[in-house]
């Protein structure tokens, strides 16, 4: 699993920014992608565990969002 670049998380956060704004895109795939990127992130440093546990949390909260429709 490889760093995100910055271009992803500029992408991610775009597309968050436009969700919040004028409503566009799924709440529960950005949640996702979010889960997805940080869990990037925390394996690419594995001595940060609150890499780890900032990432387990946005997995947990995509997993529900996930079970919830």
């Amino acid at each position: 699993m490889s760093r995100p670049s910055l271009s992803e998380v500029s992408a991610f956060l775009a597309d968050l920014a436009a969700h919040r704004r004028r409503g566009i895109g799924d709440r529960t795939e950005l949640m996702n992608r979010k889960a997805d990127l940080l869990e990037r992130i925390a394996a690419d440093r594995p001595d940060d565990t609150e890499a780890a546990e900032v990432a387990a949390d946005a997995r947990a909260r995509a997993d529900a969002l996930k079970s919830a429709d």
